[in-house]
C-alpha cells in the first residue's frame, strides 16, 4: 500500500510481524497472506488481508496493478498488489496483535538506492544468490527490510518511479527452481 507524503513523495505501509508466529516472526513484511476459498483474485486477498493483519479499510484503497508473481523461500508464488491510499489520514491503524507487533512505512525511492542497503550472499534451493538487506530506522526504531519483502519492494519502486535500483537484482523467478502455485 503505497501513498504520498506531504512533499508529494511515495511512500509504502510496512509492518513487523509478531514475534509469537511460527514462520518468520519479527520480521519485516508487507501486509498479505495466503488466498482463501473465498477471494475472487488475488486483489481481493490483498485488501482482505490488510484490513485483517493492520485494520485497513479496502474502500480507502485503489488497487492500480498487480505485479509478476515472486519466488519465495519455500517455493511458493507470492504476488504482489500495489494499492494506492488517497489520504494517510483517514487511515487508523488496527493491528492484529496475533500476527502484527508494529506498522511504520517507507520511502519507496529508498529501494533503488545504496544507501543504507547491503548485498550478502545467501544460499537459497542449492543455489547461492546475492540477498539485499535495507537498514531502515522510523520514530527511535530500527528496522531490517531483507530478502522477498525487499525484493518485492525493489521491483514495485522500479515500475512506480520508473527507475531502475542503483544495484543488480535477481529476477523474480530464478530458472530451475521449483514451484508450488499458493
Amino acid at each position: 500500500c503505497i501513498f504520498e507524503d506531504t512533499r508529494g513523495d511515495p511512500r509504502v505501509l510496512l509492518t513487523k510481524r509478531a514475534s509469537t508466529l511460527s514462520s518468520h516472526s519479527g520480521e519485516v513484511s508487507l501486509p498479505g497472506g495466503k488466498v482463501d476459498q473465498g477471494d475472487v483474485d488475488v486483489k481481493a486477498t490483498a485488501l482482505r488481508e490488510a484490513e485483517e493483519e493492520i485494520g485497513l479499510d479496502p474502500a480507502l484503497v485503489s488497487v492500480v496493478t498487480v505485479l509478476e508473481p515472486f519466488l519465495s523461500k519455500n517455493g511458493l508464488d507470492v504476488t504482489p498488489v500495489i494499492g494506492i491510499l488517497s489520504d494517510r489520514a483517514l487511515f487508523n491503524p488496527v493491528l492484529n496483535k496475533a500476527e502484527v507487533q508494529d506498522i511504520f512505512d517507507a520511502p519507496l525511492e529508498m529501494f533503488l538506492k545504496d544507501d543504507n542497503r547491503t548485498t550478502r550472499q545467501r544460499d537459497w534451493m542449492g543455489k547461492t544468490i546475492p540477498v539485499q538487506f535495507f537498514d531502515y530506522e522510523a520514530e527511535g526504531k530500527k528496522y531490517v527490510i531483507w530478502g522477498l519483502t525487499a525484493h518485492i519492494l525493489t521491483r514495485a519502486a522500479s515500475v512506480v518511479l520508473q527507475r531502475q535500483p542503483s544495484f543488480s537484482e535477481l529476477p523474480n523467478r530464478p530458472e530451475n527452481i521449483p514451484t508450488s502455485k499458493h
